[in-house]
């Protein structure tokens, strides 16, 4: 080894080698060594860990420890998933009583527990905020037989079983969905709306057809293929099984840069600092489960190539239309920019698809917030730390405030707490703000292209036809050959897996590896970060990631411009039956009649309750007429807020307030000057003291944010006016009687 070789004299090498070029080469080519012996070591870590995870029983990567509260296969429908109790670490006390968080991970060819990856992740943000968290988890491979609506079914029953762990908390519990989880918990919560609390889904697809021009390549992947076929046939050879390392080739192959050279370089370059994350990561990322046949086929034609889920076209067995309108908990999507898998076109579609405008969204008595992250990638948005301690902390920190917010679209943003004059109030280090959004404003993110949804719906007809001849004419041929052996078999060898086995301890030829590592850190001798020499293997490295980045720019174009060329021929879409009908491209339940007569039936319940209700309706009413006018709306005021709640009526349940909150600000949006006009009738009864209690409450709830815009302040002098009106007026015989004594004396 060349660490251990004498070092020549120093005058000796200054006359053979008077610039130096030659000692910097040798002592960049014995650190390359080194570092390639390392990092064979890690490979070979990375292989025997791999093993010995997929060799569990139930295998996962939460990094807390948990117990496990109901096994999913002694449900009626059994599926392979159970559900968790999160155990605090020590020094995080939790309070039974406060509000519970569920996280649900996905299935989507990794293994469980990347929501509670580390003390920075979803769940830790949930202990460290005091609240008890629960985990759904799964096993890696399914019951046979199971089907998604069986996990959906199952995920209810966890949901009620939570509940019922905590009797005494006012609250439901929160659910957070994770990517594929996410769509999985707006169709159990479609079907089940009581039981869910906030909703947050991270990195969730739900509108599969949407996506930008020259991104998010991987909508086109069902149409390349020629539709489902292909899954049907991977199911078939694995016996009943679909391998999830199909599903994780497909995300490393939209950056190539990334899987075939950047993370392994970046091992390489900083071996000696690098391994412990890497294969804290590998861990999970290399722990593929298995999908039933039954499972992936549902989801691939009904979701991903048919997305009948935004559209209200699922139905259960039992009868029951999956309609995402009946929701009514508040929905959270967090999503961002950088993310090719679930970008925010396919994140946000959802709303555009379901909703013809914000009003129909309030009809309905929807809470849709979202935010979009800038540049975090998939797994980013619930991993990365950095989003762990800021947006997922501030979402943890504001679901109470967001509980109760008035129905609408809102965006969020999360800006630091010292850019805010008034950083006293704040409690955090950050603040979450609310912007009230239209759902034409969506329009920038999700990028609707009726030619490109002609498109899609041509693929869906093409799937139905390519399966069907499938199934017609050679899956009774694959089902006989395929067996169980023969499907462990080609899991074994698939090229994913194949890699880590190769380079474990059960392959000879990395029996020296350990030894020569070892020798190796016990006389490692790292070269500066100023040999000439390593700086050119940066710039290398650069240009190798640079050519595959160009690669995946040229070959997504190419696979855009193919699918938009042959998907968009008039003769292919008449042949499938989509010539000239555009109202054949798919269901759009807000364009129904039906949901139109629903949002004016509203309307006119609103518009007669406007006179309808007390004092608690007035104040509640004037705080929103005050704070619509803000430019935004953000946890100060929910500090007050949450304070009216127990000064309106101590004792009140949240359901009912947040009922109150969302019944007035209907009313306003239907008919401002009305509901305006109608507050002295609302306080008729009420003595002049506890009108000016009332103001005073008022305006402790605004100044939680600090001073009132121009615009709020003129609306709150508007409401002084209406409620000073509102105070009773003295008799005229008091009056005499009062000022009688004062007349005679002046007498």
């Amino acid at each position: 080894m060349y660490a251990m070789m004498p070092p020549l004299p120093s005058a000796a090498m200054s006359l053979l080698d008077p610039f130096g070029f030659g000692r910097a080469a040798c002592d960049y080519w014995g650190d390359a060594l080194e570092r390639g012996t390392l990092y064979l070591d890690v490979m070979r870590q990375r292989g025997n860990q791999y093993l010995e995870h997929i060799e569990k029983t139930k295998p996962n990567v939460l990094g807390f420890e948990a117990e496990v509260l109901l096994d999913g296969r002694d449900l009626p429908r059994p599926v392979n998933y159970e559900l968790l109790r999160i155990l605090p670490p020590e020094g995080v006390e939790t309070d039974p009583n406060s509000r519970p968080f569920v996280v649900i991970d996905p299935r989507a060819g990794h293994g469980p527990g990347i929501g509670g990856f580390k003390s920075d992740s979803e769940v830790g943000v949930a202990l460290r905020a005091g609240h008890p968290c629960y985990f759904i988890g799964f096993l890696p491979y399914p019951v046979p037989g199971q089907k998604v609506e069986d996990v959906v079914e199952a995920e209810i029953a966890f949901l009620r079983h939570v509940i019922a762990c905590h009797p005494e908390a006012s609250e439901k519990p929160m659910v957070v969905g994770n990517c594929q989880a996410g769509w999985q918990i707006m169709m159990a919560a479609a079907l089940e709306p009581d039981i869910f609390g906030p909703i947050l889904i991270a990195g969730a697809p739900l509108s599969y057809w949407a996506g930008e021009r020259g991104r998010a390549p991987m909508r086109y992947t069902g149409g390349l293929v020629g539709g489902s076929w292909i899954t049907a046939l991977l199911g078939d050879l694995g016996a009943g099984l679909f391998d999830g390392a199909w599903l994780v080739q497909n995300f490393e192959s939209l950056n190539p840069a990334n899987t075939w050279w950047d993370k392994q370089y970046r091992l390489y370059a900083n071996i000696d600092s690098e391994a412990g994350r890497y294969l804290e990561f590998e861990r999970w990322w290399g722990g593929h489960v298995a999908l039933g046949a039954d499972e992936i086929q549902y989801i691939v034609d009904n979701l991903f190539i048919g997305n009948r889920l935004s559209t209200a076209q699922l139905v259960t067995s039992d009868g029951r239309r999956i309609d995402l309108r009946n929701l009514r908990s508040p929905v959270v999507v967090f999503c961002s920019r950088g993310d090719d898998i679930t970008p925010p076109p396919q994140a946000l579609g959802w709303v555009q698809d379901l909703y013809e405008d914000t009003e129909a969204i309030v009809a309905n008595e929807q809470t849709i917030v979202y935010c979009v992250h800038d540049s975090t990638g998939h797994l980013g948005i619930f991993v990365s730390g950095s989003v762990s301690r800021r947006e997922h902390t501030e979402f943890t920190a504001n679901m109470d405030y967001i509980d109760v917010l008035p129905p609408g679209l809102y965006e969020t943003t999360v800006t630091p707490a010292e850019t805010h004059s008034d950083a006293e109030l704040i409690e955090r280090d950050y603040l979450l703000e609310f912007q009230r959004r239209e759902v034409e404003d969506l329009d920038r993110e999700v990028q609707h292209r009726p030619d490109d949804e002609r498109r899609f719906a041509t693929v869906a007809r093409l799937s139905e036809i390519n399966l069907g001849l499938y199934r017609l004419c050679w899956q009774p041929w694959v089902q006989a050959l395929a067996t169980p052996e023969s499907a462990r078999w080609m899991r074994r060898m698939h090229p994913n897996r194949l890699g880590y086995r190769l380079l474990s301890d059960r392959n000879p030829l990395m029996g020296a590896v350990p030894v020569l590592a070892d020798r190796v850190r016990r006389g490692r001798q790292p070269v500066d970060d100023d040999n000439v020499f390593r700086a050119l293997e940066g710039v290398m490295s650069t240009s190798i990631s640079q050519s595959l980045e160009a690669w995946r720019i040229y070959r997504n174009g190419l696979i855009e411009q193919g699918f938009l060329t042959f998907y968009g021929q008039p003769v292919l879409q008449a042949l499938v039956g989509l010539g000239g009908d555009t109202q054949a491209l798919r269901r759009r339940p807000g364009d129904e009649p039906e949901h139109r007569r629903f949002v004016e039936q509203r309307r006119r319940t609103a518009r007669d309750r406007i006179a309808e209700g007390g004092e608690h309706e007035a104040v509640m009413r004037s705080v929103i007429y005050v704070l619509g006018g803000a430019p935004a709306s953000d946890e100060r005021n929910f500090k007050r807020l949450r304070a009216s709640r127990a000064e309106l009526e101590p004792g009140i349940q949240l359901a009912d307030f947040k009922h109150l909150v969302r019944e007035q600000f209907f009313i306003l949006k239907q008919d401002r000057e009305a509901a305006l006009e109608a507050i002295p009738t609302l306080l008729a009864g009420q003595s002049a003291k506890q009108i000016d209690a009332h103001l005073e409450h008022i305006d402790h709830v605004l100044a939680a944010s600090g001073e009132l815009s121009e615009r709020a302040s003129a609306r709150l002098e508007r409401v002084r006016g209406l409620f000073n009106a509102a105070k009773p007026k003295r008799a005229a015989g008091s009056r005499s009687r009062r000022s009688g004594p004062s007349t005679e004396r002046d007498g």
